[in-house]
């Protein structure tokens, strides 16, 4: 670490900007190779038949999509601009990132203490990774109104990888080390309060629950179809059959088993390592279930599919890089960042469905680079155990009540068009 500190902060941003840039041709291969309908687009695909061969020039980040303007009659008028500008943005976004974290300004010091820079890069290094994969999944979502599992699941096992090997990886908190002085330290998030870690989940009830949470996430990605018209012996029959058909689900079963192996791994390791790890596991579980409430709610209302698995997943993968609190404000930031989008939507095109995995990427992104406010605003709130449940609680029966009305609204109105 004093290797990479002693190189001027100039070059360091000028390194991180090149292989920002590397990355970002990452990101488009990903976004075209790995959508439901995947296109051959990116310059690191195997080349359409109809375009024109493949230039050295054509590999360069950038400066190669504008030697792929040529194809345009193949792809679409003005198609290598979304491209070019997702390049650039990885490759100013992260030097901007790097500075913005480097400087200290997710860890102000608060008190005596102050975060190391080894703290301070392992947290820049989750981040980017990270944003790298909402981007991924914002234009994908764009694309097709969908986001695959060859994101979300990836990614979620590598919050959970990097929580459980850099712990420091997590958003920093206010602690109390000495009364009245608080500091920003690096504790786990999985506290209602921050003062101290809850003794009893380093014993094995903790480990159960971190186990648990993994296997219940393995599970539910394992597509399956139940129903309780006919109660719920057949619906755990349907459910049983239903995965059987599934030639993949064993593959599923095998990284539960896998996974819960190195959960009790780093359970019996313990420290802050156990910390971090179940801090990450339980930001899976509620992120998923958040958004899986709000998907049960919706059709309950409307008669159909308000949000998307994808969005679950999504917001579950956020949840192991980030903790359950930060799932909490991204989930209610998203649809205030969503609302500006629909409504321009909707006047210039006329058009009422919107992609929602692209605003909790916003907002996610909105919540990591002011997390000391949102923090700080959010703090008295956790504070209170039963403040919250009963917020989300109210939360989910005003939104079933709002949707109720809208679907009667859309069929008294609508329906006469």
């Amino acid at each position: 670490m004093n290797a990479i500190l002693a190189v001027r902060l100039e070059l360091r941003l000028a390194v991180i900007a090149l292989t920002g840039l590397s990355l970002g041709a990452l990101v488009n291969w990903a976004i075209y190779a790995l959508a439901w309908e995947s296109r051959q687009i990116s310059p690191w695909q195997p080349r359409d038949p109809k375009t024109s061969p493949r230039q050295w020039s054509d590999f360069l980040p950038v400066v190669g999509w504008l030697g792929l303007a040529r194809d345009a009659k193949v792809h679409g008028e003005g198609f290598w601009v979304r491209p070019l500008l997702i390049e650039l943005t990885c490759g100013l976004g992260l030097a901007a990132l790097y500075c913005w974290e480097i400087s200290g300004h997710l860890a102000p010091p608060l008190g005596a203490l102050r975060a190391s820079h080894t703290m301070l890069h392992e947290q820049f290094v989750s981040h980017a990774f990270l944003f790298l994969l909402l981007l991924v999944a914002t234009f994908i979502d764009f694309d097709e109104k969908t986001i695959p599992d060859t994101i979300t699941v990836p990614g979620t096992l590598l919050g959970l990888l990097l929580a459980a090997l850099w712990p420091a990886s997590h958003l920093p908190v206010v602690q109390v080390i000495a009364a009245p002085l608080p500091i920003w330290g690096y504790g786990p998030l999985l506290l209602t309060s921050p003062d101290n870690w809850v003794p009893w989940l380093d014993t094995w009830r903790g480990a159960s629950i971190g186990v648990c949470t993994f296997v219940g996430w393995c599970l539910a990605l394992i597509p399956a179809l139940c129903t309780l018209r006919r109660g719920w012996v057949k619906c755990v029959q349907y459910y049983a059959a239903s995965i059987a058909r599934e030639s993949d689900w064993w593959k599923m079963l095998l990284l539960a088993a896998t996974g819960s192996v190195a959960i009790v791994a780093v359970w019996y390791r313990g420290g802050v390592w156990w910390q971090s790890l179940l801090t990450s596991l339980v930001g899976l579980a509620f992120g998923g279930l958040l958004v899986w409430a709000v998907r049960i709610v919706g059709w309950v209302a409307l008669h159909r599919e308000a949000m998307g698995f994808g969005d679950v997943t999504l917001l579950a993968m956020i949840g192991s890089f980030l903790g359950w609190q930060s799932c909490v404000f991204v989930f209610f930031l998203s649809p205030c960042v969503g609302l500006v989008f629909a409504v321009t939507q909707w006047v210039l095109t006329g058009r009422k469905e919107i992609a929602f995995g692209p605003y909790l990427c916003i907002a996610t992104v909105i919540v990591v680079v002011i997390w000391p406010e949102v923090w700080k605003a959010g703090l008295p709130y956790f504070q209170i155990p039963w403040l919250l449940p009963a917020l989300l609680a109210v939360c989910l029966v005003l939104m079933l009540g709002m949707l109720m009305c809208w679907r009667i609204i859309e069929q008294a109105v609508f329906s006469r068009r």
